[in-house]
């Protein structure tokens, strides 16, 4: 039996001390996720990736999808709808994403 993507959230570190959290690719930034309902949730995965891979390469990628559990296979059928776990089946191997903590004033 699998968790659901809210009792693996539960289990996530928290973020209270961030405001954002971004995403580049060398100087180019990909994403921003912000401290705010509709996006807390995927700055809470991506931070806890962050905190254990140290970027979004694809082993990070791969939890990053376990972790979003029913909402991966949504986003399988639904392309586009789920744009934060999209960019998880994106990943690159030669080619991760970098990560920018934005701490909250």
């Amino acid at each position: 039996m699998t968790n659901t993507f809210a009792e693996n959230l539960a289990a996530l570190p928290t973020i209270d001390h961030l405001a954002a959290l971004e995403l580049l690719h060398g100087d180019t930034l990909i994403a921003r996720m912000e401290n705010k309902p509709g996006q807390a949730g995927s700055l809470r995965v991506y931070h806890a990736l962050y905190q254990e891979f140290g970027c979004i390469n694809t082993v990070a990628a791969d939890k990053g999808l376990r972790l979003y559990a029913e909402h991966t296979d949504d986003a399988r059928t639904n392309p586009g709808k789920h744009p934060n776990i999209d960019r998880l089946f994106a990943v690159e191997a030669e080619r991760p994403f970098a990560v920018r903590l934005l701490p909250s004033a």
